[in-house]
């Protein structure tokens, strides 16, 4: 289970009517080891007690208004049309409104648009409170002050950091609220489709 979908869409942190209710779902890639590791580690050095499951966000929290098994078909049926790419992420930085910290993404950033733009509708439609910005947060939930500091350690740790910087998105992982700012698998989706090995 995680907690970071519930990010709004451009990491500006939701007012109180927009918290995402538990029939909430969003659609994410997981950021694979050794990065999500070490993002999920440097998440609890600076905001201890988070439930971090590092990803980057694909379509942000919406409501369903159709069966979850209607909705993973329309998923599996508009993903057979994309393929998998790569992201690549570059630096630290801070949303100017949320002072939310996070990384920003310098690879994928064209295809990330395109899956949102492709996946928004039918039975995913949903009108965000926010453009759609793809990132990977660090912090959120900070004053201006706190946001420059944790900035600053977050820059520290970035530069000294020496494993991959990308990742592959090959899947994406349908999720749901299942209690407040937690957050379960409910179906995994390829992107693309899987071509048979001749043996």
């Amino acid at each position: 289970m995680l907690s970071a979908p519930g990010e709004t869409a451009q990491g500006e942190e939701p007012s109180p009517r927009e918290v995402p209710a538990l029939n909430y779902f969003a659609l994410v890639a997981y950021i694979p080891d050794p990065l999500g590791r070490f993002l999920d580690e440097l998440r609890l050095e600076l905001t201890p007690g988070c439930r971090p499951h590092a990803h980057v966000t694909v379509l942000p929290p919406r409501p369903l208004h159709h069966e979850v098994s209607e909705t993973v078909h329309q998923l599996t049926e508009e993903l057979k049309c994309a393929a998998p790419f790569r992201v690549e992420l570059g630096d630290i930085q801070i949303f100017d409104t949320s002072h939310v910290v996070y990384l920003g993404v310098t690879r994928g950033y064209t295809e990330l648009l395109q899956l949102y733009g492709a996946l928004n509708c039918d039975c995913l439609s949903f009108s965000e409170p926010f453009p759609y910005h793809p990132h990977i947060t660090i912090a959120q939930n900070v004053s201006p002050e706190e946001a420059a500091r944790l900035a600053a350690i977050t820059s520290a740790r970035w530069a000294e950091y020496r494993g991959p910087r990308s990742f592959e998105v090959a899947s994406l992982s349908f999720v749901q609220q299942v209690a407040p700012n937690v957050w379960a698998d409910v179906a995994a989706v390829p992107v693309g489709v899987a071509v048979p090995v001749a043996g």
